[in-house]
């Protein structure tokens, strides 16, 4: 096949002509100085969305969480989340190697538990256990298979969480499928009711919104400060990189709405898999990630390089699962082509 068709994650998106140009328009500052305007009004346009006070631009999703872990823990705490959390799986061991906390795994439902998992969680106010101090939560769950967050779930999980003196951090690198899928993206009352359970939150440009990279934390304007101290000392201070935000900017403007698009994709190419003989079943699909389950005795990876050598690119999410993701580098046709690809035995 002549074209391929990248479904391995939503982060191989590239820039779109119209952001480039916007890009090169930057007019950019020194923003360890705070003077670079692109990343100032990305900032404060992150921060009110969600009715937050003030916002950071990072270099990664990976980065703004760690920071905010780091500012919202001491060393030697605890942070509850779920088994399937990026913030736990796919960062490093950065909560013990950067914060030096510890971890409270939650056996929940595809990444989502309740307050009651929470409550059970923590520590007893007792020196022979680690403090138990913040609360991490991931909507859309990207191991999950982009499974997005009841709402009643979130307040209660803040509630309960803020009652015993937790932190509530948001892992919001997929939040901009999670706010289309709930129809609530371009409602300002909505998305700032949604920032309001959570004391941070980690905002992902470079997914869906197809930006080439960057990150935005939010959060108060003393946890703000907190976190450009330990921006710095993780390396994340940068300097001209309005080029960069402005893409952030562009893609706030233009790249939310279509995210749909692809949420329709993801449902089309999760049917079609059906179809072939080696894929039993696919987590319920909410927005732009299908994870497929293998019939027993298949290997994930020889299907993957079967599908890669027709062009379709994948993700063995396990032995016995795959990932697609779909992004806006992916036409509808090119889902159509895929569709059929992946059924060929």
């Amino acid at each position: 096949m002549s074209t391929t068709i990248d479904l391995r994650s939503d982060t191989v998106t590239k820039p779109t002509l119209e952001m480039r140009e916007v890009m090169n328009r930057a007019v950019t500052g020194d923003d360890v100085f705070a003077e670079d305007p692109e990343i100032n009004e990305l900032q404060d346009r992150c921060a009110s969305m969600f009715g937050m006070e003030a916002g950071l631009y990072c270099p990664s999703g990976t980065m703004t969480n760690q920071i905010a872990i780091s500012v919202h823990t001491s060393k030697g705490d605890e942070v509850i989340c779920d088994k399937l959390s990026h913030v736990y799986n796919y960062e490093g061991g950065g909560i013990a190697r950067l914060a030096g906390a510890s971890v409270k795994l939650l056996n929940g439902d595809r990444g989502r538990f309740t307050a009651q998992d929470v409550m059970d969680s923590i520590n007893p106010d007792d020196s022979h256990y680690a403090n138990t101090s913040l609360v991490c939560l991931e909507d859309t769950c990207n191991k999950g298979g982009g499974a997005v967050w009841d709402l009643s779930q979130i307040k209660s999980v803040s509630v309960v969480s803020r009652e015993n003196g937790l932190g509530v951090h948001l892992d919001g690198a997929r939040v901009w499928n999670s706010l289309v899928a709930r129809g609530i993206h371009n409602n300002l009352k909505a998305t700032k009711e949604y920032g309001s359970h959570f004391d941070s939150i980690s905002l992902c440009l470079s997914k869906g919104l197809g930006c080439p990279v960057g990150s935005v934390l939010i959060g108060s304007k003393e946890f703000i400060a907190n976190a450009h101290r330990t921006r710095k000392v993780f390396g994340g201070g940068m300097r001209q990189a309005g080029i960069i935000a402005a893409a952030g900017i562009y893609a706030l403007d233009y790249h939310i709405d279509r995210l749909a698009e692809d949420h329709v994709k993801a449902k089309r190419l999760g049917e079609a898999a059906l179809n072939h003989p080696c894929v039993k079943s696919y987590s319920s699909i909410d927005t732009n990630i299908v994870i497929l389950h293998l019939e027993e005795g298949v290997d994930s990876q020889e299907l993957v390089d079967s599908w890669g050598d027709k062009g379709v690119l994948c993700f063995p999410f396990s032995k016995s699962s795959i990932r697609f993701v779909t992004h806006h580098d992916v036409t509808d046709a090119q889902v159509d082509i895929a569709a059929q690809l992946i059924c060929e035995k």
